[in-house]
């Protein structure tokens, strides 16, 4: 099997198509539009675009990841302070958001939630499904889901608390004094 294991801006000679869920993953069987089986192997935490590039590690092939189309909710804002509330609730619970301008206000597309839906559609919204590929906001660290590429003599650092010890997967919401 072809291991991808290595970022690169080299041309691609093949591709592999692959939802948004499956992007996420750091362990991933797949099957190169070639037909070739291939295994992705990435840091934990490092996450793929569409248009991100992979080399095998014996660097025979080049893989461009393509953003496949996956059946979304699509919420259309009709003025600028709609579109910036129904970002604000969505933010607020942490779901992955694709923003896309419009004339008017903006567009939002998230993962298929009926829940979720309904909300933006209370707010005011016009709401419906579509399929499209799903490339939502990487957040505010940076381009591959808050991951962080350190050179070799570089420490890790906390991102959430800059300058104060190693990196964890998980903050610490709570640190409380002793008495």
């Amino acid at each position: 099997m072809l291991i991808l294991n290595q970022r690169t801006t080299a041309p691609a000679t093949d591709s592999v198509a692959l939802a948004y869920d499956e992007r996420k993953r750091s362990r991933l069987k797949v099957t190169l539009a070639s037909g070739i089986e291939a295994g992705i192997f990435l840091e934990r935490g490092d996450h793929l675009q569409g248009g991100d590039r992979l080399a095998a590690e014996d660097g025979s092939t080049v893989v461009e990841i393509l953003a496949a189309p996956e059946k979304l909710i699509e919420a259309v804002a009709g003025s600028p302070l709609l579109f910036a509330r129904a970002a604000y609730h969505l933010g607020n619970r942490h779901v992955p958001v694709q923003i896309l301008p419009t004339e008017s206000g903006g567009k939002l597309r998230f993962q298929t939630d009926h829940v979720l839906a309904e909300m933006v559609k209370g707010l005011g919204c016009t709401v419906g499904e579509t399929e499209a590929p799903f490339q939502p906001e990487s957040g505010a660290y940076g381009a591959h889901g808050g991951h962080h590429h350190h050179g070799e003599d570089e420490p890790t650092t906390n991102l959430h608390n800059p300058g104060h010890g190693p990196h964890r997967s998980v903050p610490k919401i709570h640190q409380f004094k002793p008495r």
